[in-house]
């Protein structure tokens, strides 16, 4: 008889309700709009408002983003032994959703007339707590999928229902972050108040409705893990799966190229297309296609599998951010396309790996017994996370090369070509690299469907064989 399925892990149809798929879809509402909304901002307020210098901007939020990268692991482990406890992952979830928002707003709440060392050490402080809430959130939801859905296409199916609102919630923060912060008129600390204390209500519905969504079971035992047991494990995770190592790097690259592109855009408006409005069509640019392609992705993996589409979209999204390189010689509203090529692809990029996660998790559960999902989960958000704070390091090393200038907050300041074409090889040619080079790490991807669907039909089998014959 073939090992048992590891508790934690459901045995469940392919088929999931509408209520379901809504709430936990209902998750990136908040998650895409912490992802989205201080990546495309925090940079932008501590050099454009606050006066701290490039090189100090990018290193304060790296920081942050160190930090995160830390704690993940723990509360990935932490999770696991709340499903274990209690049958569910909804108490680090809660805590997340209640404590995110707060933390949050304070971040943009820097009070005027802070010198800019003041400042920012208080989004540095405002923003570690912030992230620190965030894990805690997102964490147990990363794992979700692989205790909500066990088939193959009804994971790519859950994923593509939230990858649209991902989407949406980008475009919702990405365009409505910049709109609420012009309200405060000549006042930019004020403008920056309004965005983050509405934005923290935005995610706090957005959370508290994921929450709901993770299921309830029966406790089962499961052996206390200290902080260092938690490590150990999480170096297991890598260690042990080649799916999840293939998957997991070609992601953080990714992530360090996006994050990049967003962090930048900021930057495009301003100082290439010299129209600060113009980062709401950039945001429109990229995410009306994403909403419709979200679901075509889904299909498209029906056919090719969930690997070979998702080498489809990275090259795809990597071929559209090259093209951006001629804002360097043309600025214009040409761009305006290619982002909409890079935004259809953008939802493969967000949808299929994603898919595949809960397929690497349940393959590993199967072959050693023992369900990680939440460790999976926190190694899996920590590599997000750096990839992200990448972006936003390479970016300011650049624009700090380049010769990018500085300034607070009405402050009148020009940059020099030098810096103008910094900003522009950032948005373009860089991530179009990165995202090439994450093509090899794809490439050892070893998981297929015939893979996913065998374990599937075995834990099918062995729930069978459990209960025994029905008369």
């Amino acid at each position: 008889m073939a090992a048992q399925p590891p508790p934690g892990l459901p045995v469940a149809s392919d088929r999931l309700s509408a209520g379901s798929v809504v709430r936990y879809a209902a998750g990136s509402i908040g998650t895409g709009g912490f992802a989205t909304l201080p990546g495309l901002v925090l940079v932008y307020f501590l050099t454009d408002t606050l006066g701290v210098a490039a090189i100090a901007a990018g290193l304060l939020v790296t920081l942050a983003k160190v930090w995160d990268v830390i704690i993940d692991p723990v509360i990935g482990a932490r999770s696991d032994r709340s499903l274990a406890r209690t049958g569910s992952r909804r108490r680090f979830m809660l805590l997340g959703a209640i404590l995110l928002p707060v933390f949050f707003a304070v971040t943009f709440a820097v009070p005027a007339g802070l010198p800019p060392l003041a400042s920012g050490v208080w989004v540095f402080a405002a923003f570690v707590l912030a992230a620190t809430a965030f894990s805690l959130f997102q964490v147990p939801y990363i794992a979700l999928p692989a205790e909500l859905a066990t088939g193959y296409d009804a994971r790519t199916r859950l994923l593509s229902a939230r990858v649209v609102v991902l989407t949406f919630a980008i475009l919702l923060f990405g365009a409505g972050g910049p709109a609420l912060r012009s309200l405060g008129g000549g006042d930019a600390h004020l403008g920056y108040r309004l965005m983050g204390v509405v934005a923290a209500v935005v995610l706090f519905a957005g959370l508290v409705v994921a929450m709901t969504a993770a299921p309830r079971g029966a406790p089962f035992d499961d052996a206390r893990a200290g902080v260092g047991e938690t490590y150990r494990r999480g170096w297991q995770a890598l260690r042990r799966s080649r799916p999840f190592r293939a998957l997991l790097l070609t992601f953080l690259l990714q992530a360090l190229a996006t994050g990049m592109m967003l962090a930048g855009s900021q930057y495009v408006a301003r100082w290439v297309l010299h129209d600060e409005a113009a980062v709401d069509l950039l945001f429109v640019a990229l995410i009306a296609p994403a909403l419709v392609c979200a679901p075509l992705w889904g299909v498209i993996a029906r056919h090719l599998g969930k690997e070979r589409a998702f080498a489809v979209a990275s090259v795809v999204f990597g071929l559209a951010a090259l093209s951006l390189v001629g804002l360097a010689v043309a600025p214009g509203a040409w761009l305006y396309a290619s982002v909409a090529a890079a935004g259809g692809a953008y939802a493969g990029l967000q949808t299929l790996p994603l898919a595949m996660l809960p397929d690497v998790i349940s393959h590993d559960a199967r072959r050693h017994g023992e369900n990680r999902a939440g460790t999976f989960g926190g190694v899996w958000t920590a590599g997000e996370t750096a990839g992200m704070a990448l972006g936003t390091t390479v970016l300011t090393v650049v624009l700090a090369l380049t010769g990018y200038r500085a300034s607070l907050a009405g402050e009148a300041t020009t940059q020099s070509p030098t810096a103008v074409l910094g900003i522009v090889l950032s948005f373009s040619i860089v991530p179009a690299v990165i995202v090439a080079l994450s093509l090899f790490a794809l490439a050892r991807y070893p998981l297929r469907r015939a893979d996913v669907e065998g374990d599937v039909a075995a834990d099918v089998d062995d729930a069978a064989l459990e209960i025994g014959p029905v008369a």
